[in-house]
């Protein structure tokens, strides 16, 4: 399985940018699809994902501002990000758990400035 995303960019604080992730392959039951990120000097942390309880969590950092929605079965997933603040800055990653394995998108860098 590999999931390939897409979006991301630069932008102003207080704009909006979306992130998509497809995923392609063999794809068994999905537990959990949704996005982490990881700013300079910083560990990797959740910023949104949804699991199959149903349930769809978001970082506080993020509440009230970014949507995570799924699409296409279970092999898409799409982070719509509205007022961006300058600590929204890093690489966001796509993360998927089917049939219990971990997967990771190549990451697409996300810049605000101030």
């Amino acid at each position: 399985v590999q999931l390939q995303a897409s979006g991301g960019g630069y932008v102003q604080a207080g704009g909006s940018l979306r992130l998509s992730c497809a995923a392609s392959g063999r794809i068994l039951r999905t537990h959990a699809m949704g996005w982490y990120r990881q700013a300079p000097g910083k560990q990797r942390e959740l910023v949104a994902i949804s699991t199959n309880v149903p349930t769809t969590n978001y970082a506080d950092s993020v509440k009230g501002r970014f949507i995570l929605s799924r699409g296409n079965g279970e092999k898409s997933v799409t982070l719509q990000m509205n007022s961006l603040e300058p600590e929204d800055t890093g690489v966001y990653y796509c993360y998927a758990n089917y049939g219990g394995r971990v997967y990771w998108g190549q990451g697409t860098q996300v810049t605000v400035s101030s």
